[in-house]
């Protein structure tokens, strides 16, 4: 028996808001229009066009089609081979950016198991929730590897920036070398990952302070061990020592 790391995200709130399934008929179309929510559409089988942002896609079977709220789009069932498809909305922000289609075949699954929300009243918007977030990680799942090493990077920046971690560390242990791993890093972020990290600890310093904690048991808790260098590095990134900002902030 053993146990996984679960990293905290801090999500916001996804709520499903509209769910269905049609087989159309013949050129049958729907647009051009707008959401206030975010739709996805699977393909479970036929063919259809995918307009947005001035880009047209020819979907079939297997892919989804992704509408964000408040971006105009069209979409129409093929003259031969009309499309079936699933469709389910909800509001809130995905936990990853989000592309126009998908060629998710493996995710039928999910989107036929969404059809199962008739067998309940009360909990039918848990259950769909559950069905949208399993179909999150399929997607996360798929995201380019740089994506994911980037984002694995600042999870473990997040989650153990109180821990004395240095970059070398991190690239080791998203198996990626240094150099290589700091570009794919700025140029996701735009910051280098030294820097992130030290304006994390920062940031977190800042609250730590004004919640009255001393500077010492500030630096231990940011990943500091000992207090020359936490102050040495807070002056130079505030402009000011902490324990002069502790000082000023409890007068």
């Amino acid at each position: 028996m053993g146990s996984e790391i679960v990293i905290n995200k801090g999500y916001n709130d996804v709520n499903p808001v509209q769910f269905g399934y049609e087989k159309c008929k013949s050129l049958h179309s729907f647009g051009p229009a707008t959401r206030f929510y975010w739709l996805f559409h699977f393909v479970v089988s036929g063919r259809g066009k995918f307009y947005i942002n001035n880009k047209c896609y020819s979907l079939s079977e297997g892919m989804m089609f992704v509408i964000p709220p408040f971006v105009e789009t069209f979409y129409q069932a093929d003259d031969n081979e009309p499309w079936e498809y699933i469709w389910i909305g909800f509001s809130g922000k995905p936990p990853l950016d989000l592309e126009d289609t998908y060629n998710i075949p493996n995710a039928f699954h999910i989107f036929e198991g969404m059809k199962l929300s008739h067998n309940y009243k009360k909990g039918r918007t848990e259950f769909l929730l559950s069905k949208i977030w399993e179909l999150f990680s399929v997607l996360i799942e798929e995201k380019p590897q740089a994506s994911n090493s980037v984002d694995t990077a600042l999870n473990l920046i997040h989650s153990e920036y109180m821990l004395p971690i240095t970059v070398q560390q991190i690239a080791d242990r998203i198996h990626l070398e240094r150099t290589y791993f700091s570009n794919i890093f700025f140029k996701r972020i735009g910051v280098s990952p030294k820097q992130y990290l030290l304006n994390y600890r920062m940031e977190k310093a800042v609250v730590l302070l004004q919640q009255g904690h001393s500077v010492t048991t500030t630096a231990f808790s940011v990943g500091y061990s000992d207090v020359y260098t936490f102050s040495k590095m807070f002056k130079r990134h505030f402009g000011s020592s902490p324990s002069k900002y502790f000082k000023e902030i409890h007068k």
